[in-house]
């Protein structure tokens, strides 16, 4: 017997109870008015008892299971890090709020009534949106006061996030690429994923381009970053934060990566250089595909099909499970069929590493 049948019986004895209830009270107010009525009270609480019923067993998850079911989805989503920076930020709210509730209620005629309320409301939400905010300050300033005095980070006012903890900064290209769901996926990316306000808004001016094949690489990144927030496992976060007198959004990620002291995502060489120079960690998912890549060495044999002619005269080319290139000397001859190629050499370049084979 399933919670939503086991709710939708209790809710439809209760709003029985209430209809019959309700029933009996209008009966007797329209057998008593003046004129009488056409029913007695016992047809007026044995029709509206009914409706009662019938709203009861329709309407009951709707209002019990199915909003707690949904809080619970919604819940699973928040990192334990978000959810108590808004406990915090909502506790600060209501004691503004209840601090300045008394003055308010001064105000004359329905404003004495009405702002308490809205106070509590208005400050219970600006506490929950600044502290979620700026969770990584308040995650790091209680860390700072309960760390031991002697050791590095209580000197240098900095409290050194864990690896669970710390917050990993997400790059345009890299969202568009769309690897990084599958390996955020997997649990070898630790710590929260940040997506700043700016980069946001470039993944969406790309998905609003004129040009269909940009167009539809934003729309990908849009998807992409959809699929990443539907992980309960996966904690990414939206923020407003931004870089003041920076234009251009990997000037802005560096700066603010520094500033946060947590890596870049990302697979755009330009910004992997850039980065490094100015000292900030990261992490590259072409060199994460590359080093996962199976290792392979002069004289293995492998089976492969060659799919198309290479570059040079009487080169084949085919491609290995993990995409990796494989140069066939003298394998024009065998295009569209399987054979069993010898390695000669492998060759790893900025691009991927490619092998080159010659038939057995």
């Amino acid at each position: 017997m399933s919670t939503d049948f086991i709710f939708r019986l209790v809710g439809m004895v209760v709003f029985t109870i209430l209809g019959v209830q309700l029933g009996t009270q209008l009966g007797y107010s329209a057998n008593t008015a003046p004129g009488g009525a056409p029913f007695s009270v016992e047809q007026y609480s044995f029709t509206i008892g009914l409706v009662g019923a019938l709203i009861g067993l329709i309407l009951t998850p709707y209002i019990t299971t199915r909003p707690v079911r949904f809080v619970r989805k919604l819940l699973n989503k928040l990192s334990t890090q978000s959810l108590f920076s808004g406990l915090v930020g909502m506790i600060a709210g209501l004691i503004i709020a209840g601090l300045l509730a008394n003055p308010l209620s001064l105000l004359p005629g329905i404003f004495g009534k009405i702002m308490p309320f809205v106070g509590v409301v208005f400050f219970g939400y600006l506490g929950v949106a600044i502290f979620t905010t700026r969770q990584n300050d308040l995650i790091g300033v209680f860390q700072n006061l309960f760390s031991r005095p002697g050791s590095q980070a209580a000197g240098s006012g900095i409290a050194p996030a864990s690896p669970d903890q710390r917050t990993i900064l997400l790059d345009t290209s890299v969202i568009i690429d769309g690897r990084i769901a599958d390996i955020a996926r997997t649990g070898f990316i630790p710590g929260a994923l940040l997506i700043p306000r700016f980069v946001l808004n470039e993944l969406q001016f790309i998905a609003d381009s004129s040009d269909s094949l940009r167009r539809q690489r934003g729309r990908r990144g849009m998807e992409v970053l959809s699929a990443l927030q539907k992980e309960p496992n996966i904690p990414v976060r939206i923020s407003d934060i931004d870089v003041e007198g920076m234009r251009e959004v990997d000037d802005k990620l560096v700066v603010l990566a520094r500033q946060l002291r947590c890596p870049i995502l990302t697979n755009d060489y330009n910004l992997n250089r850039v980065a490094e120079l100015q000292g900030v960690t990261i992490l590259n998912v072409n060199e994460l595909a590359n080093a996962v890549k199976s290792a392979l060495l002069p004289g293995e044999v492998l089976h492969i099909r060659v799919i198309q002619e290479g570059k040079e005269q009487n080169q084949g080319v085919g491609y290995m499970d993990d995409g990796t290139m494989v140069v066939i000397e003298n394998g024009r001859d065998y295009l569209d069929q399987e054979i069993n190629v010898t390695v000669t050499k492998v060759l790893q370049t900025a691009a991927g590493r490619m092998i080159f084979a010659r038939p057995e």
